[in-house]
């Protein structure tokens, strides 16, 4: 009689904890009707396409392991997708949004319903537009809490502020795009700066809607940061106060005090603010930090952080923003690590199967028709990944065109190794015509299930000297190390932190300088990889990376679903 009765409360216990498990796990859905209003920004009126009509767009509010549903509703003038930044799509790659990469377009007129599964994954990523220049006012924050029963690998906060970062332009942008990539030049620069989709005080006509933050002395903020801005990497601060980091990217970080945030267009950073100031009113900026030897972009969005208490009528306290500063950027981006005692720690893998080294940078494409292009010395502007400038397909996705075996679309043979040897780094040669040129070709890298990828990514001063934050879709890598210069593998490879380096999503490869990335190819599909400068998109800098299926069904990807767009 013992042995069947310990038996059921074995099983009973089993039942217990697989329940407990799933209880939390909830269908979250919504419907965003993507559509066009007028907004007034800078002193005038603007038609932008938004999300629900609102700029930025609905937060996503989500527990780990839940079920997300998204119906697209495409009632703008424009084709669409939307891309989940940062959500590995685990078995969903038909989901993860890029256009012509994983899906064709949502035309307009049409809808599409987005269903993934956030596996995994706590903290602050971010959904936008992924097709043209959309994503300047399609985008919104996604916000992953722990599951029910359990916490925060830190105090938990008094209250919780989304604050997303953004450009905004007076002028149509997809229109200025599109005609800048007709004659090969770069796009104008924005007009401003945004905090929660206002310029701030600082900017026209703005400062009656100043985002404002109110929080209470003696209490603790969790500040849910992105960087939804196009082209700028921003410098952060808040006068008088002081940041802990607690995770990047929706990955857990040990904590970090700084008493300033830089963050890259792509990056999330969650941080902690203890208004620990006396009751007033105190700016919280943001300028571009511009990595190259350019003129100085004083631009700066502001908001308020408003203390119980304050004289609303008086000055807030302006915060001393860095200007341009290679050394404070680094010293951000290079000293955070992984809080490896966090729920969803790995470690580092530690043998490679694939090796890449991989040079990035902007460079020319030969003018097709002489005399129409207005690029640098009469060509078009192009960027290129190991002089590989890529071109997507128009007629079919490159997931669609893998799994249906559609031959044509695509090659896999994307060097391991850039095709030519320089000193990368030295501007004295960046206009040299031998290493300034790419051409456009759909090659790719194809990758077995469950090997290790490492690649270095050697950023190069040709034609421009800039950082790049490069993005991967479907996977989150590590960090091994950055630097300077030209990578040396047998003096950098010593710098490798293989104990509890950053996890991430995006990078901001210095400038003239490298980073290394590490990786499990776990995810059965067709993977972005490319530069979240929105320009160097058009412009070539990307290639996809085809993670082959698994030997299970559980570890192959299943068929799209039945409504997926159609080109």
């Amino acid at each position: 009689m013992g042995r069947p009765v310990l038996l059921l409360l074995i099983c009973a216990l089993v039942v217990s904890v697989f329940c407990s498990s799933f209880a939390s796990a909830a269908i979250v859905e919504h419907t965003f009707n993507v559509e066009d209003v007028i907004v007034n920004r800078l002193c005038r009126d603007r038609t932008i396409t938004t999300v629900n009509g609102s700029l930025p767009g609905p937060t996503l509010l989500v527990q780990e392991g839940d079920t997300v549903i998204i119906h697209v509703i495409n009632n703008s003038p424009y084709n669409m997708t939307i891309h989940w930044h940062g959500i590995t799509q685990m078995m969903s790659a038909w989901a993860d949004g890029p256009e012509y990469v994983t899906q064709c377009p949502v035309v307009p007129g049409n809808r599409y319903t987005y269903k993934f599964n956030v596996t995994e994954q706590e903290g602050t990523l971010w959904w936008h537009a992924h097709i043209s220049f959309l994503r300047e006012t399609v985008h919104g924050a996604i916000v992953i809490r722990p599951r029910a029963g359990r916490t925060y690998p830190f105090p938990k906060p008094y209250k919780e502020y989304p604050l997303i970062f953004g450009e905004w332009w007076n002028t149509n942008i997809v229109d200025a795009s599109n005609e800048a990539q007709a004659i090969g030049v770069a796009p104008v620069d924005s007009d401003a700066y945004t905090i929660n989709g206002q310029p701030g005080d600082l900017y026209n006509c703005s400062s009656d809607h100043t985002t404002r933050f109110r929080v209470i002395r003696g209490k603790t903020y969790l500040f849910r940061i992105v960087n939804a801005a196009l082209n700028s990497q921003l410098f952060f601060k808040i006068a008088d106060h002081k940041f802990t980091v607690v995770a990047v990217d929706a990955a857990y970080v040990n904590p970090y005090v700084t008493d300033v945030v830089v963050i890259a267009p792509g990056q999330t950073a969650d941080v902690l603010l203890k208004a620990d100031q006396k009751p007033g009113l105190y700016y919280m900026a943001a300028r571009p930090y511009l990595s190259g030897p350019v003129v100085p972009n004083n631009s700066t969005t502001t908001a308020i952080l408003a203390y119980k208490g304050a004289d609303e009528s008086s000055t807030p306290k302006m915060p001393v923003l860095p200007v341009n500063d290679t050394t404070i950027a680094f010293k951000f981006y290079s000293e955070l690590t992984r809080l490896v005692t966090s729920r969803f720690w790995a470690g580092v893998p530690s043998k490679v199967d694939e090796d890449y080294f991989v040079t990035i940078g902007v460079g020319l494409i030969a003018c097709e028709n002489p005399g129409t292009c207005q690029g640098p010395f009469g060509q078009r502007l192009g960027a290129s990944m190991n002089n590989v400038s890529l071109e997507l397909p128009s007629k079919i996705s490159l997931l669609e065109a893998f799994v249906q075996n559609v031959d044509g679309v695509f090659t896999t043979d994307f060097p391991k190794q850039p095709p030519v040897i320089f000193d990368y780094t030295n501007p004295n040669i960046s206009f040299d015509p031998a290493t300034m040129f790419t051409s456009k070709s759909t090659n790719i890298i194809k990758v077995k299930y469950n090997s290790t990828v490492q690649m270095v990514l050697q950023n190069q001063v040709t034609l421009a000297q800039e950082s790049h934050p490069m993005h991967l879709h479907g996977v989150n890598f590590l960090v091994l190390a950055q630097g300077f210069g030209n990578y040396n593998a047998s003096e950098d490879s010593k710098k490798f932190n293989l104990v509890n380096p950053q996890e991430r999503n995006t990078i901001a490869v210095p400038t003239a300088g490298w980073a290394v990335i590490r990786f499990r190819a776990i995810n059965p599909g067709v993977w972005f990889m490319h530069c979240h400068l929105e320009p160097h998109v058009p412009w070539g800098l990307a290639t996809a990376i085809i993670v082959e299926n698994g030997p299970t069904p559980d570890t192959s990807l299943p068929p799209p679903p039945s409504d997926f767009p159609k080109c």
